[in-house]
This record gives structure tokens, sequence and C-alpha cells, in this order.
């Protein structure tokens, strides 16, 4: 009679915890610090079609995440590759790219942070997100989540790669998806990658169009070999990682003592659109507009001390040259001092240079 009381107990516990994994109320910890969640809410393998079409959330917010949104919200259209398109954004009291799509699309969106039931979707796709996501929410995907990044990874982790890339006069970028990865930016492994060459002059703007386009073609890509390719994932290279972290308009201060012009002239081309180069002129922070490289400064330049930062003005060229770092040399045509409208270097020159015999220099 032990044996049989024991026996049904166990009968009945079985019942009761089936019950509550199909109503939701059985939680579990997937990873220590994380918060409990629902059995119902965990992974699962067998609910996922072999060839899809899926269904898919999406996390994004500016318009680099625009254009990846826009290549799935077609494949969605043609249910083709998907069959459920729904976006996940920041809101900050305002809009963002990603928002005023999915509003104008008519496409369903939540809000940061997340508290909708994920069981039905198969696979997270972040681009430009901005936000840890945390375990629970990326073991809720029986596909887990993927992340389109605007380097190659490890080169670049972080929230400004293309301004780092720039900035540091790399000649070769790309894109990387990657699986995401709990508590850490930009750690997962590599899904796939393509090279982009970056040209001698291009801008921030122009490598961000072209990077926010190659991502969202890749990502296609992608997920027309859904699951396979995420089998054949490959862990980040250790020896080579570099970091890109959030970037401030201190930034845009040039340090004439430590800067050569060519590392003047690629800060301008990663700030273009961002951020002003500025320097201080008299106690006064000064921005610097039309920076160019020069080889061949006036003879008059040549006869200056060899400090960075000094400056004449050239008539014939109509800019200032810049002493650099090396005895490199920049051309600046455009200034603009606190409380001015833009002034040209001629107007520059006669305001402040002709009225002295000194010699002045930026700091």
């Amino acid at each position: 009679m032990v044996i049989t009381a024991i026996f049904k107990h166990r009968i009945f516990y079985c019942k009761s915890v089936f019950e509550k994994i199909r109503k939701g109320t059985l939680f579990v910890r997937t990873f220590i610090n994380e918060p409990i969640i629902p059995v119902s809410q965990l992974r699962h393998t067998h609910s996922v079609p072999q060839k899809g079409p899926w269904s898919v959330l999406f996390f994004g917010t500016d318009e680099f995440a625009v254009q990846s949104l826009q290549r799935l919200h077609l494949e969605f259209k043609l249910k083709r590759l998907l069959c459920r398109l729904e976006v996940v954004t920041v809101s900050k009291g305002r809009d963002n790219a990603v928002s005023r799509y999915t509003r104008q699309e008519g496409i369903v969106m939540h809000h940061w942070p997340l508290d909708i039931d994920l069981a039905d979707f198969h696979i997270g796709i972040v681009v430009s997100f901005g936000h840890l996501i945390p375990a629970h929410v990326i073991q809720s995907f029986p596909l887990g989540m993927i992340n389109i990044h605007a380097s190659l990874l490890p080169r670049w982790r972080g929230a400004a790669p293309i301004i780092y890339a720039l900035m540091n006069g790399d000649t070769v970028t790309g894109i990387t998806i990657m699986n995401i990865k709990p508590h850490k930016f930009d750690i997962g492994e590599i899904i796939l990658q393509e090279k982009v060459d970056i040209l001698p002059d291009e801008k921030m703007p122009e490598l961000y169009n072209r990077l926010a386009n190659l991502g969202g073609d890749l990502l296609i890509k992608v997920t027309e070999n859904l699951p396979e390719i995420l089998n054949n994932c490959k862990s980040q290279s250790k020896a080579s990682v570099k970091y890109a972290p959030k970037v401030s308009s201190k930034i845009a201060l040039i340090n004439w003592s430590t800067m050569t012009a060519k590392n003047v002239y690629d800060l301008q081309r990663a700030l273009t659109g961002l951020y002003v180069l500025k320097t201080k002129f008299e106690n006064k922070t000064v921005k610097l507009i039309d920076i160019k490289i020069v080889m061949d400064v006036p003879e008059k330049a040549k006869l200056l001390q060899n400090t960075p930062g000094l400056f004449i003005y050239d008539k014939m060229s109509r800019a200032l040259f810049v002493r650099c770092r090396d005895d490199s040399w920049i051309a600046v045509k455009k200034l603009v001092l606190p409380g001015r409208p833009p002034m040209t270097a001629c107007d520059f020159n006669n305001g402040f240079l002709s009225k002295t015999k000194h010699t002045l220099c930026f700091l």
C-alpha cells in the first residue's frame, strides 16, 4: 500500500508539472543573476521549420537598422522567407528612424524593455539597437538571436565602429553577422563576414550608407540559409580585439602635438555629419571647416619654427596653413568663432592675423 501511495503521488506530481509548463506558470532560472522565466519561453528546437518561412522579431533604432528592416519587410510581403515580422525599438519620448518606418508600413511595434510572449518567434534579429539583450530573451528564440555589426570583428567592437575605422585610417572594413551572447556586446560567434575597401577620401555618411546596404544584403543571405548557416559559426579571435566606444564632442578637439596632417584629416572624415573639428585660439574654441592635407606649403611657412599648431595665411590659396606633427601640414578654408557666423580664412586673416606681427598658434 505504501508503494501504491508513492506511485500515485509521483503520477500526480508529473501531471502537476506538465500542467504548469502548459500554462506557463513553471519558472526556472537560465543564468546566474538572470530573472526566473516560464519554461514555456525556453528554446524549443523541435518547433522550428527546417526551411522557413520564419517568424522574426526585429530589434533596431536608427537609419542603419532601417536598411535591414526594409529588406525583411519585403520578404514578409512576398511571403517568401518570413511569415511574421514584428519590431522592437527604444522609446525615449520621440520617434526614431525605425519607429517611423514601422508606423508608416503598419508593422506591429513593441517598446523596450519587452513584456510580450516570445514563444511563437523563431529568431531575433538585432541591428544597431544599443542595448544588451538578457539571456532569458535570447533563450526564448529557438534559433537564438543574431546581430549585424559594421566592422570586421573582433576589430572595433562597440557602438561606433565606422567612426573608429575612419579615424584610425583603416583601408578595409566590412560587415559581420554574429550570434548574440548575454552580458557583453559583440562577442558572439561569427556567422558571416564580408570585406569592403574604404576609399581614401570617403567620409562617414558615405561609408555608413554603403555598410548599411551591405548589412541588409548579407542578412537576407543568412535568412535564406537558416538554420544550416547557424551550425557553421566560428569563434572570434582573441588576439586582434579593438574597441570602438560611443563618442562625444570631446573627440573633435585637435591635438596638434600628437596628430599628423593625415590624423587630422581622417578625424574630419570620421566625424562628418556629427561634429566639426575644433581647436583653441586666444582662449576661445574655434571650429575648423573644409580641412585638406597639403604637401606644397608656402616658403614663408617653412621658415616658421617647428611647433605644431603654428599657422599663417596664404593669399595665393586663400587658406590658413597649419603645421601638424612630423612637419606635416593642413589647409583650412573656413572657420567658426563663438557667436559669429562661419567666416573664410581671408576674413579671419583680416580680423586677427593682419593686426599682429607675432606668429599665432592654435592650441
